[in-house]
């Protein structure tokens, strides 16, 4: 497999904007919620959410992905009110701000809420439950909003413990499949739905390395790739590993040069949408990539 093969021809439309998937896109992550795993409480004002945001799209995000409930192992649920508080301001703030000079994306299960952020602007909904919901597959075709379908086993309190696998590639491409057709099934049209292969999400160490060695697999599906890994903790165990005694024990934050590292492989692999906490170092990985992706197509070599 080369190193520098341009990415596939998709692309995703919303509303009247169309996002162009042939080159690698930046999702930033911005989380309003006092308890994510890696930044909880630092954003929930929006004044902060707003600035934060601007930080990101100067650096290279193309797309913010707003966060009202933690979906880390054990979190606890938060009401559809609470969620909705959380995420709406800063969606209508932002727009406001901003325009359509930037992607905003939802990371809800909740129907409910990305009903109320699809009226205040949003564009995207990011759905780690794949439309699991009761009401979500049909409120995602009543919207005809693009879709990111991820791959996960149970819910965030239950997964670890259905983390079992015979060909955990394989496995994750059929059950992908599944859920696709299921999804369409239910009215959501195909050319609106992105994969997510769920790392973080009912998988171990093992299953990450397969995955991240392969992911160039889940080409076959035939539809847009989005991989996220930001700082979660497979990479705590790539460091634990690597039995450096500086690395050892690392904190969330200390993990973004692996993060960028791991997202550069999907990136190789055929990932149009890379989500991350370090959109700055991120957007240095994909520079280089791109810029040698170009230079080796340009030249034929």
């Amino acid at each position: 497999m080369s190193l520098f093969k341009p990415l596939p021809a998709y692309s995703i439309t919303a509303r009247h904007k169309t996002l162009d998937l042939s080159q690698p896109h930046i999702m930033g992550i911005l989380n309003v919620t006092p308890d994510s795993f890696s930044d909880g409480g630092q954003f929930n004002a929006v004044d902060n959410a707003v600035a934060h945001a601007q930080e990101m799209m100067a650096t290279g995000a193309t797309i913010i992905d707003i966060g009202g409930e933690s979906t880390r192992p054990n979190a606890q649920a938060v009401a559809t009110k609470e969620e909705i508080q959380r995420v709406i301001p800063v969606v209508k703030a932002l727009r406001q701000q901003f325009g359509d000079d930037i992607w905003l994306s939802i990371d809800t299960s909740n129907p409910q809420v990305i009903e109320a952020a699809f009226a205040a602007g949003a564009d995207i909904w990011n759905d780690v439950r794949a439309l699991k919901r009761a009401g979500a597959a049909a409120m995602a075709a009543r919207l005809d909003i693009p879709v990111m379908l991820m791959h996960m086993r149970g819910e965030p309190t239950t997964m670890n413990n259905l983390a079992h696998y015979e060909d955990v590639v394989g496995e994750v491409i059929t059950e992908l499949v599944e859920r696709t057709e299921e999804v369409i099934s239910l009215g959501v049209k195909r050319d609106k739905i992105i994969i997510d292969p769920g790392f973080g999400f009912a998988k171990d160490y093992e299953h990450h390395c397969a995955l991240l060695t392969q992911l160039d697999q889940l080409q076959r599906l035939d539809l847009p790739l989005m991989f996220g890994i930001s700082r979660k903790r497979f990479l705590a165990q790539v460091l634990n590993r690597s039995h450096i005694k500086s690395f050892q024990d690392s904190k969330a934050v200390e993990r973004d040069v692996t993060s960028s590292a791991a997202s550069l492989f999907a990136l190789q692999q055929g990932a149009s949408i890379i989500r991350t906490h370090n959109v700055a170092m991120m957007q240095q990985v994909v520079a280089l990539w791109q810029q040698l992706t170009d230079y080796k197509n340009q030249n034929n070599l």
